[in-house]
């Protein structure tokens, strides 16, 4: 008996890793030698390929496909139907199979990524960004940043607890949870621990 659910009409292939507490619902799919972590959902018709990595506590929604070469830190949110890729010039006359060919993108800790979003592949999304719903993500993302549009543009700052911060010059505390937060001079925003 497993530590961990799996609804009966998912596979997870010999060779992967699930962590305690984690659910795979629906037509789920995880391939050999992808490791995911505890307590996290995969939604309906989740596909986790080979060698990805996925931390503790991340909430995959229904639809999503996380490609080799694409690694997601703790608490990471992905919204329904929302798309990585792993190949910056794709060809099916010339494939690129295997990982000297993917792109890597990183999500960093409590990101989260609004339904219907496209993760274009070699970036990062920095700690707790918000990418908004459709938006396709071209660059770096800093941690915190509000990113819209397409391609997406940084618009302000979120909280770690999601709450968009009020427009505000050099420091503020979030109207939600209290935490603080300063500019630094490069303009990206940093969590001040002293509350």
């Amino acid at each position: 008996m497993s530590d961990f659910f799996v609804h009966e009409s998912a596979y997870i292939d010999k060779g992967a890793a699930v962590g305690r507490g984690s659910s795979i619902w629906h037509f789920s799919h995880i391939m050999s030698g992808a490791e995911l972590g505890e307590e996290c959902t995969l939604g309906q018709n989740v596909f986790i390929q080979s060698n990805v990595k996925i931390g503790n506590h991340c909430k995959i929604q229904n639809n999503v496909s996380v490609y080799e070469g694409v690694i997601l830190e703790d608490y990471v949110f992905c919204g329904p139907s929302m798309v990585f890729t792993n190949v910056i010039d794709p060809r099916c006359k010339y494939p690129q199979r295997g990982s000297q060919f993917y792109a890597k993108t990183l999500v960093r800790e409590g990101a989260s990524i609004g339904a219907n979003a496209t993760i274009v592949c070699g970036n990062t999304i920095g700690r707790h960004a918000l990418i908004g719903s459709g938006a396709v993500v071209t660059c770096d993302v800093p941690d915190y940043a509000l990113m819209v549009g397409i391609p997406a543009k940084r618009v302000g700052w979120a909280c770690e607890c999601g709450e968009i911060l009020p427009v505000f010059e050099s420091n503020i505390l979030c109207p939600r949870c209290n935490l603080k937060y300063y500019l630094e001079e490069n303009g990206w925003l940093i969590h001040d621990v002293q509350k």
